[in-house]
């Protein structure tokens, strides 16, 4: 999988690429598309937490950090040690990860932060359309 258009990425006519390569980019980005889990990698990122540290962190049940960092390992983001009666998480990629956070700021800057006003996934959307139901973007540049 690769995000950058190669020629091995494309398929058919010029330009066009295969959507099944680009589906563990989609399930990468999807992992990191809940604030909550967002904040938890960002506390990750200063070093090792148990799940209590990290519900008192952020003020989260522990039902909710712990389904979150379940969802954390299975992308294969942070892993656990088990010590004592508690397991301690860590980020699994650091370097990897610190640098994806750092380019979505970086982008999320650029554009302005853009992306809050999109009526599909910005701030007060209710839900994730799918393809089909997505609702057409009116004139941004005016509500800003």
């Amino acid at each position: 999988m690769t995000m950058q258009t190669s020629n091995a990425d494309v398929s058919g006519e010029r330009g066009a690429v295969d959507p099944a390569t680009l589906a563990p980019a989609a399930a990468l980005f999807h992992g990191l598309s809940d604030p909550a889990r967002l904040a938890i990698l960002q506390h990750l990122t200063v070093g090792e937490h148990r799940v209590r540290d990290l519900t008192e962190h952020l003020g989260l049940a522990q039902s909710t950090v712990s389904a979150h960092l379940a969802c954390l390992r299975d992308c294969g983001l942070v892993t656990s040690r088990p010590e004592g009666r508690a397991s301690i998480f860590s980020l699994t990629t650091a370097p990897e990860l610190l640098a994806v956070l750092a380019a979505a700021e970086h982008l999320l800057a650029s554009t302005g932060y853009a992306v809050e006003l999109c009526p599909n996934y910005g701030i007060g959307a209710t839900s994730t359309p799918d393809a089909e139901h997505l609702k057409p973007h009116e004139n941004l540049e005016s509500a800003r």
